[in-house]
């Protein structure tokens, strides 16, 4: 099969690409030769005869090659000749690389801490700046000029507040504020608040922090249930005329 199918080289634009061309070809050919004990009926009957008798399909295999590794302080792990990043609370610890035929998945104890789309070239560094995040609350000026950040493409009411807060002095220190908000709000609520605080013409840091706190659902008391040694049998009244005895009394 792998020379009649895979000779001379097949060249797709992706392995669902692939995997949906090789599907066809293995029927095709399945369907147009014998079955090669079972003359009389070709290899995709003798399949159809066999298909109620087949374990269900249980999904795609989670078939991927693992290694450890180690994180750099720079929050980078080296796989294959290129480098990957990793969430920054991660750094000084051991992670477990598993390598996909098209992803890259860091994990460690059993957290992913990383997914990255596989590079094959070399000496290559792939980054998501969404790691380096909890860094920028400590350096705000790499936002700037950090190399994560190169090309960072942010939604759009995101980045139309980046580009309004350039301007300012203290312009990243306020967009810091917003990306680590982020980390606690989820990017949808952060991108929603944004979009308000344009619509009503501003744009500050403060703004965008009071709209989501203001967004968010108040945190339910816990219910106390009272002991049955401690429950009223007969509820106290309330008598206001005491205070009249009592002023009387005065």
């Amino acid at each position: 099969m792998r020379e009649r199918f895979f000779a001379p080289r097949v060249r797709a634009g992706s392995y669902d690409e692939l995997n949906a061309w090789l599907l066809d070809q293995c029927i095709a050919h399945a369907k147009a030769h014998r079955h090669p004990e079972f003359r009389d009926r070709t290899v995709w009957e003798s399949f159809e005869g066999e298909r109620p008798s087949l374990v269900p399909y249980a999904g795609r295999f989670d078939g991927f090659h693992a290694v450890p590794a180690s994180v750099s302080k720079t929050c980078l792990v080296r796989f294959d000749n290129n480098k990957y990043s990793v969430a920054a609370g991660a750094v000084g610890r051991p992670v477990e690389v598993r390598a996909y035929a098209e992803r890259i998945e860091l994990r460690q104890d059993g957290r992913v801490v990383g997914t990255h789309r596989r590079s094959f070239g070399r000496d290559q560094t792939v980054y998501d700046p969404w790691h380096y995040v909890p860094v920028l609350a400590r350096k705000p000026g790499a936002l700037r000029n950090g190399a994560p950040f190169k090309d960072w493409v942010l939604p759009s009411s995101l980045e139309r507040v980046r580009r309004k807060l350039a301007g300012s002095n203290d312009g990243d220190r306020q967009m810091v504020g917003i990306l680590v908000a982020v980390l606690g709000d989820g990017l949808a609520a952060v991108e929603a608040a944004c979009a308000e605080a344009l619509g009503e013409g501003v744009h500050s840091a403060d703004v965008i922090v009071n709209i989501l706190a203001r967004r968010r659902e108040p945190v339910q008391a816990a219910t106390v249930m009272t002991p049955e040694a401690l429950r009223l049998t007969l509820a106290p009244a309330a008598d206001c005329a005491r205070y009249d005895s009592l002023r009387s009394a005065g």
